[in-house]
């Protein structure tokens, strides 16, 4: 069974949960004889990911799978090999050759009937472009996808800056990113920026309403306001809500949703930052285990072990968490402590970009956060 963010993504630029006028910048981008490079900017859960497919399909017709070529590059960020890995997807008859994945053709770029679309595959502009430009084909045919392009990091930025420059005309690139400011100055002068904001509840609270209706729900007043509050402004996160909630029979009580998030939410996070805030940081306990006397290490650095391991957690998803949590205000903390552990958690996120050990990072974090908290007067 197809989950609901599938069954119901947008098939046209006007079904986007977005402001009409990044809508309209999408498709004008879409339609054009020559489009450009494109980074599609925004946080977690905005559209960036719909918002590539829509326009892939508007550029190459009904074959756009064939070739658009997607990397994720979060999953190269710290791991062994990433280079090859990302040489190996760029140069796919090896990194000596001098066959780029950019400097391919497609046939399809010669001949936009090839391929014919299936029904109900309608185009997200309306129109095909080879209608829209008198029956001349875009040259255009192959797309390289980048997503999460800010966890590339600054080795390999510059070799996709020297692809875009030798690159055939027949190929482009999208890049989506949640801080486009890590993304070297090359690549972006030779891009379109595309900023898409956080959906708003309005937009999210009427998105989920066709839902509900075609769907043939019947949610109790206020529960669908409550899922696009709850959301904060991710549509992908408020769907999902919707979903879960449908398929397990709750929507009868806005009550329900309280305890789906309560038990979404990852309290440990909230353990650690209060234990560090406690002064707590490193804090070894001996324990009873199988019969015998283990010192095991607790406070702030053992609740974060423990939930890293139990989550399967990055340092980077942590750090996320972290800021949720800060920025939410269920600490109750002072306003100029506030603004020193954000700063200093900022620090940290920078850092683990250019870090193989995490948790080294979180652990300086920590110890700041300790720092803080004993520098204000009791």
């Amino acid at each position: 069974m197809a989950s609901w963010l599938e069954s119901y993504a947008p098939r046209r630029f006007n079904e986007l949960a977005m402001p009409e006028t990044i809508q309209t910048n999408l498709e004008k981008v879409a339609v054009q004889a020559n489009p450009p490079h494109l980074i599609l900017a925004g946080p977690p859960g905005v559209g960036k990911t719909a918002a590539w497919r829509l326009v892939a399909r508007q550029i190459l017709g009904p074959s756009w799978k064939s070739t658009t070529h997607i990397l994720q590059a979060r999953d190269l960020a710290k791991t062994a090999g990433a280079m090859k890995k990302f040489e190996e997807f760029l140069r796919p008859e090896g990194t000596s050759s001098k066959d780029t994945l950019a400097g391919r053709s497609s046939l399809d770029s010669f001949d936009a009937n090839l391929t014919p679309a299936s029904a109900g595959d309608t185009p997200p502009a309306g129109v095909e472009n080879r209608e829209v430009h008198g029956g001349e084909t875009s040259y255009v045919s192959r797309l390289i996808i980048i997503e999460d392009a800010d966890h590339l990091g600054p080795t390999r930025q510059p070799y996709l800056r020297r692809m875009m420059e030798s690159t055939s005309s027949t190929s482009r690139f999208i890049f989506t990113a949640r801080s486009p400011s890590r993304l070297i100055d090359a690549l972006r002068s030779r891009s379109k920026q595309v900023r898409i904001p956080s959906a708003t509840n309005q937009i999210i609270t009427k998105r989920l309403e066709e839902i509900a209706e075609r769907e043939d729900l019947s949610p109790i007043r206020g529960i669908l306001g409550d899922i696009a509050h709850v959301a904060n402004g991710n549509l992908r996160r408020a769907v999902f809500l919707l979903e879960l909630l449908a398929r397990r029979r709750n929507l009868h009580d806005r009550k329900n949703l309280q305890k789906v998030v309560s038990a979404t939410t990852l309290v440990g996070v909230q353990q650690v930052l209060e234990e560090a805030l406690r002064g707590r940081v490193h804090d070894w306990r001996w324990e009873k285990q199988g019969g015998r006397n283990k010192r095991v290490l607790k406070g702030a650095l053992g609740a974060l072990d423990q939930l890293m391991s139990e989550h399967a957690l990055e340092a980077e998803d942590v750090v996320s968490h972290i800021h949720r949590l800060l920025t939410t205000g269920r600490l109750l903390l002072d306003e100029s402590v506030l603004c020193e552990l954000l700063s200093a958690l900022a620090s940290c996120d920078v850092k683990l970009q250019t870090s193989m050990h995490g948790r080294v990072q979180l652990e300086e974090f920590l110890h700041q956060v300790k720092e803080i908290s004993s520098a204000q007067p009791v």
